[in-house]
């Protein structure tokens, strides 16, 4: 067997560092870092529109003026949704243990919400505002459909469970 020189392994070792990173897939902690960097403000955005639609829904307003609020307040948290899927597609795979059906399970469930804020938008657009009683009554409707729709597209982790993303998320301050 012939012995490998010390300049050989060296050069391997110089030329694995860039090849792993060329492989498109971040390491836990990165990815996490990335995932919670892109999540942390849309989260914000998100509480921000739900007091906002909250305020709209018991403030007294004309009909046609909740309308335009909630439509343009729906139309934000889509946007945003939209925005906070892109992040995370553009974070990647994360280089762990299922890593593509993680990185799908995020963006699966963003796309929901971002398309449950759309149709809560165009169910909003579509309602008439007189009389006013039907109108607000209608918006209950929409707004309770938002509701389901959101829960449903929540990410279920229990099947996408990854220990090294997992001390990731709970070991990162942009996390917490």
């Amino acid at each position: 067997m012939r012995a490998v020189r010390p300049i050989s392994l060296a050069l391997v070792l110089v030329l694995a560092a860039p090849l792993a990173a060329c492989s498109g897939q971040p390491g836990a902690h990165a990815w996490a870092a990335l995932v919670c960097t892109t999540l942390s403000p849309w989260r914000s955005e998100i509480d921000t529109l739900t007091s906002r639609t909250q305020q709209t829904m018991t403030t007294k307003t004309t009909p046609p003026e909740a309308k335009e609020n909630l439509a343009r307040l729906f139309d934000g948290a889509a946007t945003a949704s939209e925005k906070a899927r892109e992040g995370v597609e553009k974070a990647g795979v994360p280089d762990v243990t299922n890593g593509q059906a993680i990185a799908d399970g995020f963006l699966s469930s963003l796309a929901g919400i971002r398309d449950a804020y759309g149709h809560a938008r165009t169910g909003i657009e579509g309602l008439a505002t007189a009389p006013p009683q039907a109108f607000y009554d209608e918006v209950g409707k929409v707004v309770a459909q938002l509701t389901t729709d959101y829960e449903a597209s929540s990410l279920d982790t229990t099947k996408l469970e990854s220990v090294e993303l997992r001390q990731a998320f709970d070991a990162l301050p942009e996390c917490q």
